[in-house]
C-alpha cells in the first residue's frame, strides 16, 4: 500500500469483526517500536501485546462502561488484539545524565517538554500506520480516571516504573476498509468539522 493511501485510511475505529489477528502480523506491527522517535535514543517505549480473551474482557470491564453509557456500541470487548503502550520516564533521565547529554555544568536538561509523552504519541501513530499497512484498523482508549488507568496496568503486570499512556485496539473493521475513505459513513460529518489548512499552517512566521 502506498504511503498516501495508508495515511488516507488513518482513523479511529470502534467496531470490529471478531476475526483474530495472526501473531505474525502483530509481530510486524510492534516492530515499529524500534523505529519510534525517542529523545537522545532513550528507548523508553514499552508495549504489551494482548490477545488473551480473559485479559481483553478485563480491559472492557474497566474502560468500556463510559462508552456504553453514552450509547456507543461495545468495541473494547470486540477488538481481538490490544497493544498496551507504556513509557519509562526513568530511561530519559538516565540517558540525559550521561556525559554526552548533560548541560555544560554536568546537570540534566530541564525538560521544558516532557519528551517521554511526546515520543509515546509518535509511537501510537507508527502503530496505527503499521496496522493499516496490514489491512487492519485501530482505535485508542485511555481513561481519564487514574484509578482506571492503574487497573488496566495491573491487568498486564506493568512495572511500577512504566506509565500507561493508553491502549491501542487492533482488528478488522466491521464496516471494512473503504476503497475511497471519503465514502465512509462518517466521512461527510468529519469533513464539515475539518479546519482549513490555512487555519493550521503558516509559512515563515505566524
Amino acid at each position: 500500500m502506498e504511503f498516501t493511501e495508508v495515511l488516507r485510511q488513518r482513523r479511529m475505529v470502534r467496531h470490529y469483526r471478531p476475526d483474530p489477528v495472526p501473531d505474525d502480523t502483530l509481530r510486524r506491527i510492534v516492530q515499529v517500536v524500534r523505529r519510534a522517535p525517542s529523545a537522545g535514543f532513550s528507548q523508553g517505549h514499552r508495549i504489551v501485546v494482548v490477545t488473551d480473551p480473559t485479559t481483553r474482557q478485563g480491559f472492557a470491564d474497566v474502560a468500556e462502561g463510559w462508552y456504553l453509557q453514552r450509547g456507543d456500541q461495545p468495541w473494547i470487548s470486540q477488538a481481538p488484539a490490544h497493544l498496551v503502550l507504556g513509557v519509562r520516564e526513568a530511561s530519559y533521565h538516565e540517558r540525559y545524565q550521561e556525559p554526552d547529554k548533560t548541560e555544560p555544568d554536568g546537570s540534566e536538561i530541564p525538560w521544558p517538554v516532557p519528551f517521554w509523552w511526546f515520543d509515546v504519541g509518535a509511537l501510537l501513530m507508527l502503530v496505527q500506520l503499521a496496522a493499516i499497512n496490514e489491512g487492519l484498523a485501530t482505535g485508542f482508549y485511555s481513561p481519564a480516571d487514574p484509578h482506571e488507568l492503574a487497573a488496566l496496568a495491573e491487568l498486564v503486570n506493568l512495572p511500577e516504573d512504566v506509565a500507561l499512556a493508553g491502549i491501542v485496539t487492533i482488528g478488522h473493521p466491521a464496516d471494512g476498509l473503504a476503497e475511497d475513505p471519503d465514502d465512509r459513513p462518517t466521512a461527510g460529518r468529519l469533513a464539515k468539522r475539518r479546519k482549513p489548512l490555512s487555519h493550521l499552517v503558516r509559512w515563515q512566521r505566524w
